[in-house]
């Protein structure tokens, strides 16, 4: 598909017939993003405070917790009155989840259209939530934003080294066509074999994509292959590589840079805190503060600009169920000044955030911890898990079940990861009551000991074992 019939027809008419006023929304983001910070803050409040009046008025669960801060009906500091309202966890959200929904007020039918979603997160316990179409649109105008900023645009070529149960399920012709339509092609971050590896260098070269977008891990694999095998990749019409999803290490980027010779653009949000911020071109994070509202928090109270804790974010564009002062479980911090990209966005860093290991098979395929993570994630039963990989490439899967009498877990567990890690990786599964955290206090999901299949093979001719 021609990049111009795909940015100023398919995209916006795929829009349109969902009903997502994307495209409006992304007009504002072009200009708010250059008022100055003072402007952009009092866009914030004002948005906050229509938030919080809606959420008091319109939700079960935020009456009650407005009378535990004890607010009143005086919203005339937002901010003050948010500061007042409780920290939102997950365990709270996955108790109260009717209660947080926003409730006609006569039969107790949602007053908009909602689309469930899911995410395992970063304490490794899976959450279901709602959207609405304003907050799916919103979302994506922040992100079309985003790339913008490196002269990516809707319609051009983009290469995606990621995957899920649902991109990876959906190969059937309607999917094809639809990736056709967009200019998207997809690659599966769940195989990173050699020869996949070498499929995906060929695919690139015969795609000739404006930008990639991935986990950071997965495209520094990808780079390194290229790297060895030798490969030079025409990487003219490429723009810049997009990652998110997890950690981007400086050996990452630079791997990447290396192979791939553009710039590197690091994006944090999730699935259920939203857009929360991307890299300019000058390299700095801007908090997409016209949907979001970010505060860092320190034994439960908000830190001053330039001091790490906790990050905390309020969707403000979120009705159909709001998320307010939602506890991420990503360490940040909040930095003074302003960008000298121009831009009035605050700007933060993101100090630790998700971290997975790959889980090395036999034969030499390296896996994405994603792989593994998505379908015990979406196993009924399974409230929590982590997934240790030995030395000898054998696998354990921990699991707290949501059932500590069952014992038909087991067998449902090893029937979710088999086709992951194949017939030939032993899986032993290990009902517990709790899963500690790491010493950073964060939950990893999957921890693997063992080594790439080269690297073995060298340890095992030298050792003799």
């Amino acid at each position: 598909m021609l990049p111009f019939l795909a940015r100023h027809v398919i995209c916006p008419v795929h829009e349109q017939l969902l009903r997502r006023p994307t495209f409006r929304y992304l007009r504002g983001l072009e200009e708010s993003q250059w008022l100055s910070p003072v402007s952009v803050g009092a866009l914030q409040r004002e948005k906050l405070k229509a938030l919080l009046e809606h959420a008091r008025t319109n939700t079960r669960f935020y009456r009650q917790r407005f009378e535990l801060g004890g607010l009143n009906s005086d919203l005339s500091d937002p901010l003050e009155a948010l500061h007042r309202i409780p920290l939102l966890d997950k365990a709270q959200i996955r108790s109260s989840i009717d209660d947080m929904l926003w409730q006609d007020a006569s039969g107790g039918r949602t007053a908009v259209k909602v689309f469930s979603s899911s995410t395992g997160g970063s304490t490794g316990e899976p959450l279901q939530f709602y959207v609405d179409r304003r907050r799916q649109a919103v979302d994506q105008a922040a992100r079309i934003r985003s790339h913008r900023w490196f002269g990516v645009d809707q319609g051009d070529r983009e290469l995606y080294l990621w995957g899920s149960p649902i991109e990876l399920s959906a190969t059937d012709r309607a999917r094809r066509i639809r990736d056709w339509l967009f200019n998207h092609r997809l690659l599966s971050a769940f195989d990173m074999s050699p020869s996949n590896m070498d499929a995906y260098l060929d695919e690139y070269d015969r795609f000739q994509p404006a930008c990639l977008f991935g986990y950071p891990s997965s495209i520094a694999l990808l780079a390194d292959h290229a790297m060895r095998r030798g490969r030079r990749l025409n990487t003219g019409a490429l723009r810049t590589v997009f990652v998110t999803g997890e950690v981007c290490y400086p050996h990452h980027r630079d791997t990447i840079v290396g192979c791939f010779n553009v710039p590197v653009a690091d994006g944090y949000g999730s699935r259920e805190a939203g857009f929360i911020a991307h890299q300019c071109a000058q390299g700095n994070m801007h908090v997409t503060a016209e949907n979001v509202l970010v505060e860092i928090i320190s034994d439960g109270r908000p830190v001053p600009v330039g001091e790490s804790g906790e990050i905390v974010v309020t969707h403000l564009d979120a009705y159909a169920m709001p998320f307010i002062r939602y506890r991420t479980g990503d360490m940040g911090r909040l930095r003074p000044g302003r960008c000298s990209c121009g831009r009035g966005l605050p700007m933060m860093d993101v100090i630790e955030g998700r971290t997975t290991d790959f889980l090395h098979l036999p034969d030499g395929t390296i896996k994405h911890a994603l792989s593994i993570i998505y379908p015990l994630r979406a196993m009924p039963g399974v409230r929590q898990f982590r997934v240790t990989q030995h030395a000898d490439c054998t696998v354990t899967v921990a699991v707290v079940p949501t059932d500590p009498h069952s014992e038909l877990i087991r067998d449902d567990v090893i029937r979710a990861v088999s086709p992951v890690i194949g017939g030939g990786v032993s899986v032993d599964v290990e009902l517990v009551d709790r899963i500690p955290l790491t010493d950073s206090g964060k939950h990893r999901y999957v921890v693997s000991h063992a080594q790439p299949a080269g690297q073995r093979k060298r340890k095992e001719a030298v050792t003799g074992v």
